[in-house]
Protein backbone atom coordinates (compact mmCIF):
# COMPACT_ATOMS: atom_id res chain seq x y z
CA UNK A 1 0.00 0.00 0.00
CA UNK A 2 1.15 3.82 -0.30
CA UNK A 3 2.97 5.45 2.38
CA UNK A 4 0.71 6.96 4.51
CA UNK A 5 1.77 9.55 7.55
CA UNK A 6 -0.67 8.05 10.15
CA UNK A 7 1.52 4.82 9.06
CA UNK A 8 4.24 6.12 12.12
CA UNK A 9 1.15 5.35 14.33
CA UNK A 10 -0.37 2.17 12.58
CA UNK A 11 2.68 0.35 11.39
CA UNK A 12 3.52 -2.65 12.97
CA UNK A 13 7.18 -2.32 15.67
CA UNK A 14 10.27 -1.34 14.14
CA UNK A 15 13.50 -2.17 15.65
CA UNK A 16 14.97 1.31 15.98
CA UNK A 17 13.74 4.61 16.76
CA UNK A 18 14.39 7.99 18.67
CA UNK A 19 12.01 10.26 20.84
CA UNK A 20 13.43 14.21 20.53
CA UNK A 21 10.87 16.22 23.21
CA UNK A 22 10.86 19.98 22.25
CA UNK A 23 10.40 22.92 23.91
CA UNK A 24 9.44 26.16 21.54
CA UNK A 25 10.33 29.55 21.35
CA UNK A 26 7.33 31.49 21.33
CA UNK A 27 9.27 34.54 20.01
CA UNK A 28 9.12 32.06 17.22
CA UNK A 29 6.29 30.43 17.15
CA UNK A 30 5.66 31.12 13.25
CA UNK A 31 8.58 29.58 12.23
CA UNK A 32 7.31 26.42 14.40
CA UNK A 33 3.80 26.46 13.30
CA UNK A 34 5.81 26.16 9.58
CA UNK A 35 7.55 23.59 10.02
CA UNK A 36 4.74 21.60 11.51
CA UNK A 37 2.79 21.60 8.33
CA UNK A 38 5.56 20.74 6.53
CA UNK A 39 6.87 17.56 8.38
CA UNK A 40 4.89 15.01 6.03
CA UNK A 41 6.73 16.17 3.43
CA UNK A 42 10.11 16.13 4.71
CA UNK A 43 9.12 12.62 5.90
CA UNK A 44 7.86 11.88 2.70
CA UNK A 45 11.66 12.80 1.24
CA UNK A 46 13.93 11.19 3.30
CA UNK A 47 12.04 7.68 3.07
CA UNK A 48 12.96 8.19 -0.56
CA UNK A 49 16.76 8.12 0.49
CA UNK A 50 15.96 4.98 2.63
CA UNK A 51 13.42 2.63 0.59
CA UNK A 52 13.86 -0.52 2.17
CA UNK A 53 14.07 0.99 6.04
CA UNK A 54 10.55 1.59 6.66
CA UNK A 55 11.25 5.03 7.96
CA UNK A 56 8.29 6.24 9.61
CA UNK A 57 8.07 10.03 11.45
CA UNK A 58 5.09 12.22 13.49
CA UNK A 59 5.18 15.04 15.57
CA UNK A 60 2.83 15.35 18.69
CA UNK A 61 1.87 18.66 20.45
CA UNK A 62 1.54 18.92 24.25
CA UNK A 63 -0.79 21.44 26.26
CA UNK A 64 2.27 23.59 26.57
CA UNK A 65 3.22 23.36 23.29
CA UNK A 66 -0.38 24.54 22.11
CA UNK A 67 -0.57 27.29 24.28
CA UNK A 68 2.77 28.58 23.52
CA UNK A 69 1.73 28.44 19.38
CA UNK A 70 -1.98 29.26 19.45
CA UNK A 71 -2.53 30.97 22.85
CA UNK A 72 -6.22 30.72 23.01
CA UNK A 73 -7.27 28.83 20.29
CA UNK A 74 -9.31 25.91 21.72
CA UNK A 75 -7.32 23.01 21.94
CA UNK A 76 -8.29 19.37 20.75
CA UNK A 77 -10.72 17.63 22.82
CA UNK A 78 -8.89 15.90 25.25
CA UNK A 79 -5.62 17.60 25.14
CA UNK A 80 -4.57 18.46 28.84
CA UNK A 81 -1.54 18.51 31.33
CA UNK A 82 -1.01 14.73 32.09
CA UNK A 83 -3.07 13.61 35.43
CA UNK A 84 -0.55 13.91 38.81
CA UNK A 85 -0.84 10.22 40.68
CA UNK A 86 1.17 9.47 44.08
CA UNK A 87 1.21 5.87 45.22
CA UNK A 88 3.18 3.73 47.26
CA UNK A 89 5.92 2.50 44.72
CA UNK A 90 5.60 5.47 42.19
CA UNK A 91 4.81 8.87 41.51
CA UNK A 92 3.63 10.48 38.76
CA UNK A 93 3.91 13.83 37.82
CA UNK A 94 3.51 16.05 33.86
CA UNK A 95 6.79 16.78 32.62
CA UNK A 96 5.73 20.17 30.74
CA UNK A 97 7.49 19.14 26.91
CA UNK A 98 5.79 21.45 24.09
CA UNK A 99 6.46 19.04 20.96
CA UNK A 100 7.94 15.25 20.55
CA UNK A 101 9.28 14.00 17.45
CA UNK A 102 9.00 9.69 17.58
CA UNK A 103 10.69 8.49 14.50
CA UNK A 104 11.31 4.87 13.72
CA UNK A 105 12.63 2.17 11.27
CA UNK A 106 14.37 -0.72 10.77
CA UNK A 107 17.85 1.13 10.65
CA UNK A 108 19.80 3.86 13.42
CA UNK A 109 21.13 5.63 10.16
CA UNK A 110 17.83 6.20 8.75
CA UNK A 111 16.56 7.04 11.92
CA UNK A 112 19.55 9.23 12.86
CA UNK A 113 19.06 11.52 9.43
CA UNK A 114 14.70 11.91 9.33
CA UNK A 115 15.68 12.91 13.19
CA UNK A 116 18.23 15.38 12.10
CA UNK A 117 16.53 16.51 8.94
CA UNK A 118 13.24 17.12 11.24
CA UNK A 119 15.12 19.05 13.94
CA UNK A 120 17.11 21.33 11.55
CA UNK A 121 13.90 22.10 9.88
CA UNK A 122 13.01 24.29 12.75
CA UNK A 123 16.07 26.51 12.26
CA UNK A 124 16.41 27.18 16.14
CA UNK A 125 13.07 28.19 16.62
CA UNK A 126 12.73 24.94 19.39
CA UNK A 127 15.37 23.64 21.97
CA UNK A 128 16.16 19.93 22.42
CA UNK A 129 15.36 19.29 26.07
CA UNK A 130 15.80 15.50 25.95
CA UNK A 131 16.41 12.89 23.44
CA UNK A 132 16.02 8.96 23.72
CA UNK A 133 17.15 6.22 21.51
CA UNK A 134 15.71 3.35 21.56
CA UNK A 135 15.96 -0.43 20.39
CA UNK A 136 14.56 -3.93 19.67
CA UNK A 137 15.82 -5.80 22.09
CA UNK A 138 15.55 -10.22 21.63
CA UNK A 139 12.03 -10.89 20.48
CA UNK A 140 10.90 -7.51 21.40
CA UNK A 141 11.34 -8.08 25.09
CA UNK A 142 11.84 -5.50 27.61
CA UNK A 143 15.03 -5.71 29.82
CA UNK A 144 13.33 -7.23 32.42
CA UNK A 145 13.17 -10.50 30.03
CA UNK A 146 9.39 -10.26 29.35
CA UNK A 147 7.91 -10.16 26.15
CA UNK A 148 6.14 -6.70 25.72
CA UNK A 149 3.03 -5.65 23.60
CA UNK A 150 1.55 -8.26 23.35
CA UNK A 151 -1.73 -7.34 24.26
CA UNK A 152 -1.40 -4.68 20.89
CA UNK A 153 -4.86 -4.64 18.45
CA UNK A 154 -3.58 -6.44 15.18
CA UNK A 155 -5.13 -5.45 11.38
CA UNK A 156 -8.26 -3.44 11.28
CA UNK A 157 -8.41 -3.12 15.43
CA UNK A 158 -5.06 -0.89 15.11
CA UNK A 159 -6.92 2.18 13.24
CA UNK A 160 -10.03 1.69 15.38
CA UNK A 161 -7.92 1.65 18.87
CA UNK A 162 -5.17 4.28 17.69
CA UNK A 163 -7.36 7.09 15.57
CA UNK A 164 -10.25 9.16 16.40
CA UNK A 165 -12.67 9.01 14.21
CA UNK A 166 -15.66 10.43 16.06
CA UNK A 167 -14.59 14.01 15.26
CA UNK A 168 -14.92 15.66 11.91
CA UNK A 169 -12.21 17.98 13.05
CA UNK A 170 -10.24 15.52 14.21
CA UNK A 171 -10.57 12.92 12.03
CA UNK A 172 -7.41 10.85 11.64
CA UNK A 173 -5.64 12.20 14.69
CA UNK A 174 -4.61 10.51 17.70
CA UNK A 175 -3.39 11.15 21.24
CA UNK A 176 0.41 9.75 22.49
CA UNK A 177 0.89 9.29 25.84
CA UNK A 178 4.97 8.92 26.74
CA UNK A 179 6.55 7.68 29.96
CA UNK A 180 10.11 6.94 30.54
CA UNK A 181 10.85 3.58 32.77
CA UNK A 182 14.24 3.37 34.47
CA UNK A 183 14.64 -0.08 35.98
CA UNK A 184 16.21 -1.60 38.71
CA UNK A 185 17.92 -4.43 36.69
CA UNK A 186 20.08 -5.74 40.01
CA UNK A 187 17.28 -6.02 41.67
CA UNK A 188 14.66 -7.59 39.30
CA UNK A 189 17.38 -9.96 38.59
CA UNK A 190 17.85 -11.36 41.86
CA UNK A 191 14.05 -12.02 41.89
CA UNK A 192 13.50 -16.20 41.39
CA UNK A 193 11.83 -16.72 38.15
CA UNK A 194 8.37 -17.36 40.29
CA UNK A 195 8.46 -13.89 41.70
CA UNK A 196 9.46 -12.32 38.54
CA UNK A 197 6.60 -14.10 36.96
CA UNK A 198 3.99 -13.74 39.46
CA UNK A 199 4.76 -9.97 38.82
CA UNK A 200 4.36 -9.62 35.42
CA UNK A 201 1.03 -12.26 35.38
CA UNK A 202 3.03 -14.22 32.33
CA UNK A 203 5.17 -16.64 31.70
CA UNK A 204 8.78 -15.60 30.59
CA UNK A 205 10.36 -18.03 28.31
CA UNK A 206 7.68 -19.01 26.21
CA UNK A 207 4.86 -15.68 26.52
CA UNK A 208 1.84 -17.40 28.15
CA UNK A 209 -0.19 -15.21 30.13
CA UNK A 210 -1.63 -16.67 33.52
CA UNK A 211 -5.45 -17.01 33.12
CA UNK A 212 -7.65 -14.65 35.39
CA UNK A 213 -8.45 -16.51 38.47
CA UNK A 214 -4.31 -17.47 38.71
CA UNK A 215 -2.85 -14.04 38.95
CA UNK A 216 -2.28 -11.98 41.58
CA UNK A 217 -4.17 -8.39 42.22
CA UNK A 218 -0.69 -6.74 41.69
CA UNK A 219 0.38 -8.39 38.79
CA UNK A 220 1.09 -6.10 35.65
CA UNK A 221 -1.40 -7.93 33.34
CA UNK A 222 -3.78 -7.75 35.89
CA UNK A 223 -3.62 -3.66 37.06
CA UNK A 224 -3.65 -2.71 33.17
CA UNK A 225 -6.59 -5.09 32.10
CA UNK A 226 -9.44 -2.94 32.04
CA UNK A 227 -12.94 -3.22 30.83
CA UNK A 228 -15.62 0.58 30.34
CA UNK A 229 -19.07 0.64 32.30
CA UNK A 230 -20.23 -1.70 28.69
CA UNK A 231 -17.62 -4.62 29.30
CA UNK A 232 -15.64 -3.72 26.68
CA UNK A 233 -11.58 -3.92 26.78
CA UNK A 234 -9.94 -0.69 27.20
CA UNK A 235 -7.51 -1.15 24.42
CA UNK A 236 -4.23 1.30 23.56
CA UNK A 237 -1.73 0.86 20.72
CA UNK A 238 1.89 0.41 22.23
CA UNK A 239 4.78 1.27 20.51
CA UNK A 240 7.01 0.84 23.59
CA UNK A 241 10.81 0.32 23.26
CA UNK A 242 13.53 -0.60 25.41
CA UNK A 243 16.75 2.00 26.10
CA UNK A 244 19.88 2.18 27.24
CA UNK A 245 23.80 2.15 27.89
CA UNK A 246 25.72 0.73 30.34
CA UNK A 247 25.08 2.27 33.56
CA UNK A 248 21.37 3.16 33.14
CA UNK A 249 18.78 1.04 31.32
CA UNK A 250 14.41 1.20 30.89
CA UNK A 251 11.33 1.30 28.60
CA UNK A 252 9.94 4.24 26.77
CA UNK A 253 6.62 3.16 27.31
CA UNK A 254 4.37 4.80 24.07
CA UNK A 255 0.82 4.13 23.64
CA UNK A 256 -1.46 5.76 20.65
CA UNK A 257 -5.07 5.88 21.66
CA UNK A 258 -8.22 7.81 20.11
CA UNK A 259 -8.88 9.37 23.54
CA UNK A 260 -5.89 9.33 26.63
CA UNK A 261 -8.17 8.86 29.29
CA UNK A 262 -7.31 4.29 28.44
CA UNK A 263 -3.74 4.87 29.37
CA UNK A 264 -4.25 7.00 32.34
CA UNK A 265 -6.79 4.96 33.91
CA UNK A 266 -4.49 1.84 33.29
CA UNK A 267 -1.85 4.09 35.40
CA UNK A 268 -3.93 4.94 37.73
CA UNK A 269 -4.43 1.35 38.39
CA UNK A 270 -1.30 0.19 38.39
CA UNK A 271 -0.01 3.45 40.76
CA UNK A 272 -3.10 4.16 42.88
CA UNK A 273 -4.36 0.49 42.76
CA UNK A 274 -7.51 -0.63 43.72
CA UNK A 275 -10.01 -0.08 46.54
CA UNK A 276 -7.90 -2.84 48.74
CA UNK A 277 -4.50 -1.05 48.00
CA UNK A 278 -3.49 -3.35 45.30
CA UNK A 279 -0.84 -1.42 43.01
CA UNK A 280 1.52 -2.94 40.18
CA UNK A 281 4.45 -4.83 42.02
CA UNK A 282 6.41 -4.15 38.69
CA UNK A 283 6.65 -0.52 39.91
CA UNK A 284 8.77 -1.78 42.32
CA UNK A 285 11.55 -2.27 39.84
CA UNK A 286 11.32 0.94 37.67
CA UNK A 287 11.06 4.39 38.34
CA UNK A 288 9.81 7.28 36.53
CA UNK A 289 10.47 11.17 36.55
CA UNK A 290 6.71 11.51 35.16
CA UNK A 291 4.74 11.08 31.83
CA UNK A 292 3.54 13.58 29.34
CA UNK A 293 0.42 13.72 26.73
CA UNK A 294 0.59 14.80 23.42
CA UNK A 295 -2.11 15.35 20.76
CA UNK A 296 -0.88 13.59 17.08
CA UNK A 297 -2.18 15.94 14.50
CA UNK A 298 -3.08 14.19 10.85
CA UNK A 299 -1.60 14.71 8.00
CA UNK A 300 -4.50 16.47 7.03
CA UNK A 301 -4.52 19.00 10.20
CA UNK A 302 -0.99 20.03 9.90
CA UNK A 303 -2.05 21.28 6.60
CA UNK A 304 -4.46 23.55 7.89
CA UNK A 305 -2.77 25.08 10.48
CA UNK A 306 -2.38 28.80 10.77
Amino acid sequence: MPYQYEDAILAEASSDASFLFLTVDPAQKQQVIETLKNIPQLVSEQRQLFPDCELLGLVGISIHGWRALFGDKPTPAELTEQPSLKGPLLSVRDIPYDLVLHIRSLRRDATHSLALTLYRAFRQSVTLAQQTDCFKYLDNRDFTGFVDGTENPVDDQRRKVALIDQDSELMGCSYLNLMEFVHNLPKWEAEPLKTQEDTYGRTKADNIEYASADKPLTAHTKRTSLKDENGNSLEILRHSMPFGNVERQGLMFASYSKTPQHFNKMLRSMVEGDDQGNVDHLMAYTQSEGASLFFVPSANFLHRLA
